[in-house]
């Protein structure tokens, strides 16, 4: 195969935005680890793909993130099962976090109704979704509020979390991949979510299948500071060990294929009870 075919294909390969492995182009053009990392190196210096651990990803993709309107009627099936097995995670009398974004405003939608305990979000979308929990005490945090989303960040964001010790958080994402962790495409958001992980006992990220492997610009977290992934179906092989080595959970739909962290997941179900 011509080296211009070659760039061609993985050109083609890298197109839906999530990243792309060195050992998956391999496999795929049926050349070396080595060729391919050459490659790559010539593609990133053309400015075509950025190389990241491991793979690469396409340049350009990573820095806009679409209307929240556009996102709200993608993926709607798998952001609602995210948001039941999510809000299924969660016991009587827990303090809980709320993170923004789409499938966040899914796990509040999800909560019972006669739940009770706390729920501490920069949501607006979430906070009203709780309006008719009545045994929910809300608590919302002030910042600077982003149109769409009604996402509030910024300092004061981050100084009222920095204040919160939950029991768990459900954080959401711009993508969440094997070498990168977990990121996103607002700065300031980004800072608020590590406050939030670093007070929580137990944090998830909310990652639809559309975000497996995918890398946005701003790093929130290392796999290793996750306690697991909610998800709508089977992440890619690479990402499933990445996050088994962590020590992470993946809670997916039941009848997906087992993984060794899925079935880590299920066998520490049923040990969970009160905080966790």
């Amino acid at each position: 195969m011509l080296v211009a075919e070659r760039h061609d294909r993985i050109n083609q390969a890298i197109r839906s935005g999530r990243v792309v492995s060195t050992a998956e182009f391999s496999e795929l053009l049926q050349v070396s680890a080595e060729t391919i990392r050459r490659d790559l190196a010539e593609l990133e210096g053309k400015g075509v793909l950025t190389r990241v651990r491991g793979g690469a990803v396409r340049t350009g993709h990573l820095g806009d993130e679409a209307p929240f309107v556009e996102r709200s009627s993608t993926a709607q099936g798998a952001k609602s099962v995210i948001g039941r097995l999510a809000a299924e995670l969660i016991q009587p009398g827990q303090t809980v976090v709320i993170d923004v974004g789409t499938t966040a405003v899914q796990v509040a939608r999800a909560i019972p109704k006669d739940f009770t305990g706390v729920v501490v979000t920069c949501s607006m979308r979430a906070a009203t979704e709780l309006a008719d929990v009545p045994g929910a005490e809300v608590l919302l945090s002030g910042g600077r509020m982003r149109r769409g989303d009604l996402a509030l960040s910024g300092p004061v964001a981050h100084d009222f979390f920095q204040e919160i010790h939950a029991d768990v958080a459900f954080l959401g994402s711009g993508g969440l991949a094997a070498g990168a962790g977990l990121t996103d495409f607002h700065l300031d958001e980004s800072h608020v979510r590590r406050a939030m992980i670093r007070n929580c006992a137990k944090s998830y990220a909310l990652v639809d299948s559309t975000k497996h492997q995918r890398v946005a610009p701003y790093r929130v977290a290392s796999l290793d500071q996750l306690s697991g992934v909610v998800t709508d179906q089977e992440p890619p092989a690479e990402l499933v060990r990445a996050i088994a080595d962590s020590g992470g959970r993946i809670i997916q739909p039941e009848g997906e294929e087992n993984t060794p962290a899925a079935d880590a997941s299920r066998s520490g179900e049923a040990e969970e009870g009160g905080r966790e």
